[in-house]
């Protein structure tokens, strides 16, 4: 299921091929007194060996190998030549992990910045070098001993996310690479937390338009944050299952499909609170993943992928008795949660929201909160329309409804739909301005009935 994270995306490796066929003229930098003849010494050595005799030079020359490397980054301004460096350092360090360690060891016995160096590529203007810089953190900050923390580590994670909200980045597998790295480690799961990254992911996932590749790093990316017991249960606080149900759904490609499982199956098993776990369920399945569910139960069969198959098995096992104890309110709340409103029958039941409709003030009126928000920032016309008219209902079985719904600033929202585009959207907003405005609806109701009547 877990790709080669390590392996270079495609945007970069053609780019870095090309630029490894056009060696650098370092002779041309010793005679312009650019480097020194202990850095020319030993690039040049360091260029024409590999393997084994590259592993030995590197073990005798550890200190060396990171001063003249970071001494060419800060003495060289040609972009060519500091993609050329930065891609002899990626290959170093993807060679042995335990390498990572050069720069580490450099920087604490010069009591400076391990990062420091290549931060500060991030403000040159090639994508390139800015983004094997990126790599090249994320591989000292996962395979170094001791953690990346501090500003240093929310000025990275922040830069990765602001990159995934980047519209056209022609990177963004790279970047999403960078943060698979990351968040395989807890510590930084919990950080990129703190600055909105799971908000972002939700965001990016809802733009919609992403290639089968991005789906999969950015799933991924929710995979390993469910291990985290603490995220996985603030999760339902975004859409992130509606997202996810939408790409089973959409995509064809089984790793994508794996990978979507396995979340689900996480965002269950993984939550310590059997209350949230037990929404997540009744979501999935208003989010119809039953469906894809069966369908991928059927053509795995004989597919050899124990793993998916026991995630399946599992998920459709818990879905399927999730449904059986579902009250009608259960179903409501949880189609309102998950953003995709449609004419189910509970709208329609009197009985219904006789029973049900106080119960939208519950936690500080979360679920009316909600619907005013559909309302608001939907842009689905059947999404509008429903919430209108439950907006309505809410407010004729209430008794303070109308005081409510007024404070919460429901009722000018529902007079601008009035005018919106959609016929079904303008009369369900009709409804339910009438409805807030009438003291007593049922009276009404029948006097408009029996005038109707004596008209006829």
């Amino acid at each position: 299921m877990i790709e080669n994270i390590n392996q270079l995306p495609d945007e970069i490796l053609l780019q870095a091929n090309e630029i490894k066929a056009n060696r650098v003229s370092w002779q041309s930098y010793l005679q312009s007194q650019m480097i020194n003849q202990e850095d020319f010494n030993f690039v040049t050595t360091f260029e024409r060996l590999s393997g084994e005799q590259r592993d030995r030079f590197l073990k005798e020359n550890r200190e060396q190998c990171a001063r003249t490397f970071l001494s060419l980054l800060d003495h060289i301004a040609k972009d060519q030549t500091i993609q050329y460096i930065l891609i002899l350092i990626d290959d170093m360090l993807s060679e042995d992990r335990t390498r990572v360690e050069i720069f580490r060891e450099h920087s604490k016995n010069l009591k400076v910045s391990v990062w420091n160096p290549f931060l500060m590529l991030f403000n040159r203007t090639d994508g390139f070098i800015i983004n094997m810089s990126c790599r090249i953190i994320a591989k000292i900050a996962c395979w170094s001993s001791v953690l990346m923390e501090g500003p240093d580590l929310t000025l990275y994670l922040s830069w990765l996310r602001d990159q995934l909200r980047a519209p056209n980045n022609q990177y963004m597998q790279s970047v999403a690479r960078c943060l698979q790295m990351m968040l395989r480690i807890d510590y930084y799961r919990k950080a990129f937390d703190d600055i909105d990254g799971i908000a972002t992911i939700e965001s990016v996932f809802a733009q919609g338009r992403l290639n089968f590749q991005i789906q999969y790093q950015l799933t991924f990316c929710c995979w390993v944050l469910t291990f985290n017991k603490e995220l996985a249960r603030k999760m339902n606080k975004y859409k992130i299952i509606q997202s996810l149900a939408d790409i089973l759904s959409e995509s064809v490609k089984e790793k994508v499909k794996r990978i979507v499982v396995s979340v689900l199956r996480n965002l269950i098993e993984k939550v310590d609170d059997r209350e949230i776990s037990r929404e997540n369920a009744i979501l999935m399945v208003q989010c119809k993943v039953m469906k894809q569910l069966e369908m991928l139960q059927q053509s795995t069969q004989n597919s050899g992928d124990p793993e998916l198959i026991d995630d399946v098995n599992f998920l459709i096992e818990v879905l399927q008795a999730s449904v059986q104890d579902l009250s009608s309110f259960d179903e409501y709340a949880t189609e309102l949660r998950s953003g995709r409103l449609e004419w189910s029958p509970v709208h329609n039941s009197q009985k219904f929201w006789r029973e049900n409709a106080h119960r939208l003030n519950e936690k500080n009126y979360e679920l009316l909160k909600i619907l005013i928000g559909l309302l608001e920032n939907s842009k689905d016309p059947l999404v509008m329309s429903v919430a209108a008219h439950d907006l309505g209902e809410y407010v004729r079985h209430y008794p303070r409804g109308k005081v409510v719904t007024e404070s919460l600033g429901g009722k000018n929202l529902v007079m601008q739909r009035l005018a919106h585009e959609d016929p079904n959207v303008r009369y369900e907003a009709l409804l339910c301005v009438q409805k807030l405005m009438v003291q007593n609806w049922e009276y009404l109701g029948k006097q408009l009935t029996t005038t109707y009547q004596s008209q006829a």
